[in-house]
């Protein structure tokens, strides 16, 4: 079919402004003969319109949004990045890569659900957002105390955790009983290791599931301590950005990496595992699993206690990463990893909707961002983990 449909011009401005794409960008991602930037202008300006095929290519596959939004008299209201992450400065909001707004909207309809899931009320009888308050001239140690105390997890329980996989999971499920829902996904770049969003409900963390076990259980609580100021973040890898922002917004933005470091790997207690010791691969090995953490992580405590400098801790970074370099496989089992991105309380809950036949078919693959033929493997994702609905 190559009849032009008559969509709502503005529509299509707003889906390609909101994604973070230029013209040039739709052009090189449309990838068709005849299709060149006057094309676009003229569909953005009404002066012809995309064909059907061309319709469904840019609502699904570029620009991510239904395809049913584009014939809508005007766009949705939506929250912006700047409303969401207020922290982070102009420059950076302006350049967040398409892929990042992208998981900022799938991260807003997950928040939705939850309301829809919980009829607006938080399950959980604890409520950290609500219950704990901070300033922003709060120590990290105090701040890294009374949250400890709040989950009621000693270093001891800590120390316990067999391996990164298993501690995420063990702290994943701490967050969720205190009312924070963890959701995961590719976040296909290494600069982003996760987001928030706020809100006195349903506050959500996004973590990026590329990223290594230990290095998502950091981005938990760097995000945590976003949401206890009550305000959504960024954790991008470079914290350059840092330097230019000011007031209250960049003493959150320290606090974060600061708290997170803090809580995980508390002062004291390092202090005393590291008086006397060498500094080598083996010592850092042993805290980073004593620890549940990256080696990054341990090895930044010991810049901040003055044991390494500077130099050895970019030299030793660096060798890491270059080690690193894709080791992992592609593929794997797509309903496990739909089951790590959800998160086994989000799934076991739109089931149980599904069940009750509150939803159809249809709602529930929604809700699992899958199809709905998919929806007999993700069943059978959440009977293989033991769980009842």
């Amino acid at each position: 079919m190559t009849e032009s449909v008559p969509i709502n011009q503005d529509i299509l401005l707003w889906a390609r402004t909101t994604a973070g794409l230029s013209i040039d960008d739709v052009v090189k991602k449309i990838g068709r003969k005849g299709v060149t930037n006057k094309t676009v202008e003229e569909w953005e300006s009404g002066k012809s319109s995309p064909n059907y095929k061309q319709l469904e290519r840019l609502a699904y596959e570029i620009y991510n949004r239904p395809l049913a939004l584009f014939f809508f008299p005007e766009p949705p209201e939506e929250t912006s990045p700047e409303q969401s992450f207020r922290t982070l400065p102009e420059y950076e909001i302006e350049h967040l890569p398409p892929r990042i707004r992208t998981l900022l909207r799938k991260a807003e309809s997950f928040q939705l659900n939850l309301a829809e899931l919980y009829d607006g009320i938080n399950p959980s009888t604890k409520h950290i957002i609500g219950n704990l308050k901070f300033k922003t001239n709060t120590t990290v140690k105090a701040m890294a105390s009374k949250v400890r105390d709040y989950l009621d997890v000693s270093l001891e329980d800590q120390s316990k955790l067999k391996d990164p996989e298993e501690a995420f999971k063990y702290w994943r499920e701490q967050f969720e009983a205190v009312g924070i829902y963890i959701f995961k996904d590719a976040f296909k770049t290494d600069d982003f290791s996760g987001f928030c969003l706020y809100d006195d409900v349903f506050p959500i963390v996004y973590v990026n599931n590329s990223k290594s076990a230990s290095r998502q259980i950091f981005t938990l609580f760097h995000e945590l301590c976003h949401l206890l100021f009550e305000t959504g973040g960024v954790y991008v890898v470079d914290d350059s950005y840092i330097d230019r922002i000011q007031g209250d917004n960049k003493k959150i933005e320290v606090l974060c990496n600061k708290f997170a470091g803090e809580f995980l790997v508390p002062q004291s207690d390092f202090s005393n595992r590291i008086q006397g010791t060498e500094i080598n691969d083996s010592l850092i090995q042993s805290l980073s699993d004593e620890y549940s953490v990256s080696r990054e992580v341990i090895l930044r405590r010991l810049l901040d206690f003055g044991r390494i400098d500077q130099i050895f801790y970019a030299r030793k970074v660096d060798s890491w990463k270059k080690s690193a370099k894709k080791k992992q496989g592609s593929g794997g089992d797509y309903y496990r990893t739909r089951g790590a991105y959800l998160g086994e309380k989000y799934i076991e809950r739109a089931f149980s909707f599904y069940y009750q036949n509150k939803i159809d078919k249809s709602q529930l693959a929604d809700y699992l961002d899958v199809k709905d033929k998919n929806i007999p493997g993700m069943e059978s994702l959440l009977f293989s983990t033991g769980s009842a609905v």
